[in-house]
């Protein structure tokens, strides 16, 4: 795994990221990977932790009572924190591992409010999206935010990508809907009011309408208890076995990857999958043609769970 999350980093450094902000730092918790991209001697403390959402899928029984809560659409893109001081725009930072982030406010200063009528010292916290129209909308958002130097910056600059906010510590108002509102009057777009039809979502938010209670709850290790995330299981996809090929980690481990007819699974185009070692392609009795069933586990790394032919 370590091999895959070495890969992913150098990949999203480059800008053509194979896992998003939020993949990546579900992952790295995961697996205690601690190592982001290359030596990551530029990251940056956030002002406030950038914390994950719990998980929750239909048909569970939910953390929090919905009759608490505002539910908002849970856009699916780059995580992004925003630091404003003195009204002013002083940094912003990819989600990275939620304590630290890249700094971005180049591009950031793009999408987003240079200045707001708030003299205070704010991180405004959000995501920046792309259109359901653009392919792998949600990696296209984050490698967007992995551009380098000036030419990366004027591309930047011509992609479809929009940020919308979803929170603000210290917060703004005693409630959660007050709080975006008046964010929306800082002129962010908001996920309160956001009409996000032609944009990818992966669920729903639920968060309790008072700030007072929500702080009260605190936070895990990773959640804030105050929120979750409602999401769909995700169905696999039927594909075909087109290769296998064999790779070598830098454990010095050779594992066998399959390589797949490109088939979309959830959100994500999925053209390779990991097989772990001999025996478990004899358990599936893989074959080259074949016709398989592909999975994201836990949403997020492809994997075959059974021949089909």
């Amino acid at each position: 795994m370590r091999d895959f999350l070495d890969l992913a980093s150098t990949m999203y450094y480059e800008g053509h990221p194979i896992l998003s902000d939020a993949e990546f730092d579900l992952l790295a918790d995961k697996h205690n990977y601690t190592t982001v991209g290359y030596e990551v001697t530029d990251a940056v403390p956030h002002t406030y932790q950038m914390y994950s959402l719990q998980k929750c899928f239909m048909q569970q029984v939910t953390p929090l009572d919905i009759k608490d809560c505002i539910k908002t659409p849970k856009l699916d893109g780059a995580a992004v924190s925003l630091l404003y001081v003195n009204g002013l725009l002083q940094l912003a930072l990819t989600r990275g591992d939620g304590v630290h982030g890249r700094d971005i406010t180049d591009k950031m200063a793009q999408l987003v409010p240079n200045y707001i009528e708030n003299k205070e010292l704010i991180q405004i916290t959000g995501e920046v999206i792309a259109p359901s129209s653009v392919p792998n909308s949600r990696n296209f958002a984050s490698g967007s935010l992995g551009l380098k130097g000036l030419s990366g910056l004027e591309e930047f600059k011509t992609r479809p990508l929009v940020f919308v906010a979803y929170d603000a510590t210290p917060h703004l108002d005693t409630t959660y809907a007050c709080s975006l509102e008046i964010l929306h009057k800082y002129n962010f777009n908001v996920v309160t009011r956001f009409n996000a039809v032609d944009f990818p979502m992966d669920g729903l938010v639920f968060r309790l309408k008072s700030n007072a209670k929500y702080d009260e709850l605190g936070h895990t290790a990773k959640h804030p208890r105050g929120a979750f995330a409602l999401k769909e299981q995700v169905a696999g996809m039927e594909t075909t076995l087109l290769d296998v090929v064999w790779q070598l980690g830098k454990s010095g481990v050779v594992s066998p990857v399959a390589i797949l007819d490109p088939v979309v699974v959830g959100d994500a185009t999925v053209s390779r999958a990991t097989l772990h070692n001999i025996e478990y392609i004899r358990d599936l009795n893989l074959e080259i043609g074949c016709k398989v069933e592909v999975i994201r586990s836990g949403e997020i790394i492809p994997r075959i769970v059974r021949r089909l032919d």
